[in-house]
């Protein structure tokens, strides 16, 4: 059993894409830390302190080294160990599935916003924003005719760190999605919502508060 306080902490929220992936990533990785589950509306002042951004997710390292982006924990995880081989797709190189995940997160992750919460942006019109979004969602559905993932015939780190973003999309307005032309991308999501590690990461915790007991995560895929 790994000593928790010497093990990295990880601020996260169970329902935010990108502390999704991170969690994963940590999973896959078999890397453990302390789990302190926040709420968005309040969060903890442990937590500004380390990471005045205020967002989740944030992993705290040993040496106190803070890591704020949701990618750059996944990428220090599976550095560490990636025995499912997330970051060596079979013809691609890091490079090629970090262009797909720019992607993600640039114009595709402002119309999903605009989408999903239209009423926190002055103007915006969801029907609109969803067409816009369907751009990147005929390039994803055309990557998957050939093939099961979006770089390989196993998932990578592209996969993982995408599909909470298209999950969020789809949950939007699900009738449509499953009735939208997109069968490859559908049976994508259907597969990743159905397995590890995304149905081991969506566990549900007790709020963390200061003095609680420590939560261990991220060891799990060995028990």
């Amino acid at each position: 059993m790994p000593n928790l306080a010497e093990t990295p902490v990880l601020y996260s929220f169970r329902r935010c894409p990108y502390a999704m992936r991170a969690r994963m990533a940590l999973f896959a990785s078999s890397q453990a830390c302390e789990l302190r589950e926040v709420l968005l509306r309040d969060k903890p002042l442990e937590m500004i302190e380390q990471s005045p951004k205020a967002t989740v997710p944030v992993l705290v390292l040993e040496e106190g080294e803070v890591l704020e982006q949701s990618l750059d924990i996944m990428l220090w995880a599976l550095n560490q160990n990636d025995p499912d081989h997330w970051l060596e797709p079979e013809g691609a190189s890091l490079e090629d599935m970090l262009a797909l995940i720019q992607a993600t997160e640039g114009e595709f992750k402002g119309n999903l916003d605009r989408y999903k919460y239209a009423n926190r942006y002055a103007g915006a019109d969801p029907l609109h924003h969803r067409s816009e979004a369907e751009k990147f969602l005929k390039q994803l559905e055309a990557r998957l005719a050939d093939s099961a993932h979006l770089f390989d015939s196993n998932p990578t780190l592209a996969d993982y760190a995408i599909a909470p973003f298209i999950r969020q999309f789809a949950n939007t307005d699900r009738d449509w999605f499953d009735a939208a032309p997109y069968p490859n991308l559908q049976k994508w999501l259907e597969n990743f919502l159905a397995q590890e590690p995304f149905t081991a990461v969506m566990a549900k915790y007790p709020v963390w508060q200061a003095g609680d007991a420590a939560t261990l995560f991220g060891v799990q895929k060995n028990l």
